[in-house]
């Protein structure tokens, strides 16, 4: 076949798919054991991805490899903070931000839509997608009838409600649910804080079925289940879960709402590479009894800037990695990967005999950039801004600040030398004395303390600066403000009078830096360089030879890297650079001397076999 009369086939089954979806010509509602699609049992065979995790430009790719997988809908968070950074400011039009352009490209892919908007998700996202400056509030309780919480994610319910209601399956659009909140019963019990979630929805137009979704189990089931309301299994692996769900509501289907091909990392762990055995063994229960499913993820994305969450499960504080990954059968650049293809096998399989998948995508290109220097441009310290003072060190969101770093400074008087106690330190710190660094206190590792050596100076200076990394996106350990949280001791002595030096990093922040004469070794540095492309391709920013900060590349913040690992390399895709030079920005917490960096065409430092051996759970990219 040639390439023409296969564009050709590719264009007449996706137009027949989006013909099939013109509006006001479906219905979508729940009986009490299946979905119904214009009145017939419906399979919902769906995948996730998370528009604020991929450029909006390759929106329509992942939504044609999903649908080349043979999935027939797009699962999404939607994530609060994404859209409403700074309090009452909303943006839904912006880049990835463009909640409508996701929903109109996945249905002009022939694509149905689970939307799933929180308020709260998880999703490994900071803050579990709820807006930081809620932690102003000293008194906050979050996912609960708590008046000032609940104010403002009516606030948010009503301006979202507002973008996705003409998408909504009775106005001709795709979305065929919305979600109530997600996994409450792993959280709280309080069923009228879900109904009023509820409420909330139906106030503002949305008249479409809803859905729960927690853990099979039965305290979940029964603490996070809305009365009418479909229910969702995190995941729905067996027969026994979903017999469980039918005792806690047998008057609606059931389904399972994240089936997971892959799993999460944090920093300092191996890569999660679930095993595809266990993953195909699951999927053919959920199509042998022709069971509706959402895979979680079919295609992660990436955490650019600070929207990494954290984790605190049993271990302490459990930072996220940058990629997103996942292990997904689509990977973090769009690639089908080995689980990809075995999944495709199967959901072929399960098709009638009249029905066939497109092809794959071709895949989008990718460059290797060969390496480049980098240079000394700034010292943190050249470019502090004016202090806040206050006689007790305050968490960043008392001052307004979501994330970055804040510069704390103070005069030793008395106690000069002795057991540093920092409680509590949210969440990593480079520790100085007259501008000299002494070491690191990493809360990931319950480190709270360090010894101060004596000072030849009469009154030394202390500072501590701190990176507030994600916010703690699951479970009762959310309320993680930022920063030095309660106090500061030395042998016993609270430490007062202290300066706080805002430094967000964010992209206006940068742009603004001075440049300065970068002498000695004092750490805390930016580096500077750039790179030639003859035209803009994947790319990802090897940061081998750096310690722990920040990198931008055009202003476009790329996300964390750390030399614990396991990731080392950054992505850039082709939409964040252009033809001719591209301006890379590293901020480094350690590192003093520059280092050249270089672009792989490929995420993995080290290249993976293509043909695993039988039972093995890595997959080769």
């Amino acid at each position: 076949m040639t390439k023409s009369i296969a564009a050709l086939a590719l264009s007449l089954v996706l137009a027949a798919s989006a013909a099939a979806q013109a509006p006001g010509r479906h219905t979508f509602a729940l009986s009490t054991t299946d979905f119904l699609l214009d009145g017939a049992p419906y399979q919902i065979k769906a995948g996730e991805m998370h528009p604020g995790r991929i450029p909006a430009e390759y929106w329509r790719h992942r939504i044609r490899m999903a649908k080349a997988m043979g999935l027939n809908t797009i699962a999404a968070y939607i994530f609060w903070n994404h859209h409403e950074e700074s309090e009452d400011k909303f943006d839904f039009r912006t880049g990835n931000r463009d909640i409508a352009r996701f929903i109109r490209t996945a249905q002009e892919e022939g694509m149905w839509v689970l939307l799933r908007p929180g308020p709260y998700v998880c999703a490994e996202w900071d803050f579990g997608g709820l807006p930081p400056y809620l932690l102003r509030d000293p008194e906050l309780r979050i996912r609960s009838l708590y008046p000032r919480y609940m104010a403002a994610a009516e606030r948010y319910v009503a301006r979202l409600a507002d973008v996705v209601r003409p998408l909504l399956v009775t106005r001709g659009g795709p979305v065929l649910m919305v979600q109530i909140e997600n996994e409450y019963g792993s959280y709280g019990n309080d069923r009228n804080y879900m109904k009023r979630l509820k409420d909330v929805w139906v106030e503002n137009g949305v008249d479409v079925p809803f859905f729960t979704g927690d853990g099979p189990t039965a305290y979940m089931l029964e603490a996070g289940h809305v009365d009418g309301a479909a229910i969702g299994l995190d995941s729905g692996s067996d027969e026994k879960d979903w017999e469980l769900a039918r005792t806690i509501a047998p008057g609606v289907p059931i389904f399972s709402s994240e089936t997971y091909p892959g799993w999460l990392t944090h920093w300092g762990e191996q890569w999660a590479r679930p095993s595809i055995d266990d993953l195909k063994q699951e999927v053919t229960f959920l199509l042998g009894a022709r069971k509706s499913f959402n895979f979680y993820v079919v295609h992660g994305g990436t955490n650019f800037g600070f929207t990494a969450g954290a984790n605190s499960g049993g271990k302490g504080y459990e930072p996220d990695v940058t990629s997103y990954d996942y292990d997904a059968p689509i990977d973090e650049q769009g690639r089908a990967t080995p689980k990809y293809l075995m999944l495709r096998e199967m959901l072929a399989a399960s098709l009638s005999p009249d029905q066939a998948l497109p092809p794959i995508p071709d895949p989008i290109p990718a460059v290797a950039v060969p390496e480049f220097a980098m240079r000394p441009f700034a010292s943190l310290w050249g470019n502090l801004p004016s202090p806040i003072r206050s006689v007790h060190p305050r968490p960043f969101e008392m001052y307004g600040q979501n994330q970055g770093l804040v510069l704390y400074r103070t005069t030793l008087v008395g106690r000069k030398s002795g057991k540093l106690v920092i409680t509590d330190l949210h969440d990593f710190a480079t520790v100085f004395v007259d501008g000299v660094l002494v070491g690191t206190v990493d809360r990931r590792l319950g480190e709270k303390s360090i010894d101060l050596p004596k000072s030849a100076t009469p009154n030394p200076v202390l500072d501590l600066l701190v990176e507030g990394m994600g916010h703690i996106n699951f479970a009762q350990e959310m309320i993680d403000r930022k920063g030095i949280t309660d106090r500061v001791t030395l042998s016993g002595m609270t430490l007062m009078n202290w300066e706080a030096h805002l430094l967000p990093l964010e992209e206006a922040w940068v742009t603004d830096l001075r440049a300065d004469a970068v002498t000695g070794s004092r750490a805390g540095l930016f580096f500077r360089g750039s790179f030639d492309l003859d035209k803009p391709a994947d790319t990802f920013i090897d940061m081998a030879g750096y310690r722990k900060g920040v990198v931008w590349v055009n202003g476009h913040n790329l996300g964390r890297y750390w030399d614990i690992g396991p990731q080392t390399r950054l992505y850039a895709p082709a939409p964040f650079l252009k033809a001719g030079r591209n301006d890379v920005l590293v901020f480094d917490l350690l590192k003093t001397d520059a280092s050249p960096l270089r672009g792989a065409a490929t995420s993995r430092a080290l290249p993976v076999p293509c043909a695993p051996a039988p039972r093995s759970n890595t997959a080769c990219r």
